[in-house]
């Protein structure tokens, strides 16, 4: 069984606990609290306000709640970087999923960690790009787009992860999950 050091899992649950505010507050901006939902409310309600009053006012809605988004951002990229770093320090790994020696679980296994780590950068990359409003402006829509994306996959990843986690500990991982969450003792 692999032993799960203090770095290990502090970087594991920073980065947990960080997506899991990201994910809220960018599906808050993007579903319940967007422009067009604060407009179909104000509609509701018969208010009648200017489109440009309504973009400051949505802007201003948003705005709180999105700084958290923007400061976990930031510590999700300096603990996978750390995490990252950790990895190949330490030498770990995780199963090929390209490698037809390795049994087809673990080789989806791999494939999901592969998947995670491919949509993590991602997600930093558009993310800098759109914070920093870097490239052309085709370049800062993609990104947009692309970036939107992490409401789709970041539950899907979840379910995926938390399934395994089902199925290692009722499989020949038993244990797997205190020990990520307590250590080894």
């Amino acid at each position: 069984m692999k032993k799960y050091t203090i770095l290990h899992r502090s970087l594991h649950w920073i980065i947990s606990l960080s997506m899991l505010v990201v994910f809220t507050t960018g599906f808050l901006r993007i579903v319940w609290m967007s422009k067009g939902a604060i407009s179909s409310a104000l509609t509701k309600n018969n208010v009648v306000i200017a489109k440009e009053n309504l973009r400051s006012i949505s802007h201003a809605i948003q705005e709180p709640m999105f700084q958290w988004h923007v400061y976990f951002a930031y510590v999700i990229t300096f603990a996978f970087l750390a995490r990252v770093i950790y990895m190949i320090v330490k030498g770990i790994k995780f199963p090929n999923p390209f490698s037809k020696d390795t049994l087809k679980k673990d080789r989806f296994q791999g494939a999901i960690y592969l998947a995670f780590y491919i949509l993590i950068a991602i997600q930093i990359i558009t993310g800098a790009i759109l914070k920093y409003d870097l490239g052309s402006e085709s370049l800062i829509n993609l990104s947009e787009t692309v970036h939107k994306y992490a409401v789709y996959w970041t539950p899907i990843f979840i379910l995926l992860h938390f399934a395994g986690i089902a199925i290692s500990e009722n499989t020949n991982k038993k244990g797997i999950t205190s020990k990520m969450i307590g250590g080894d003792s």
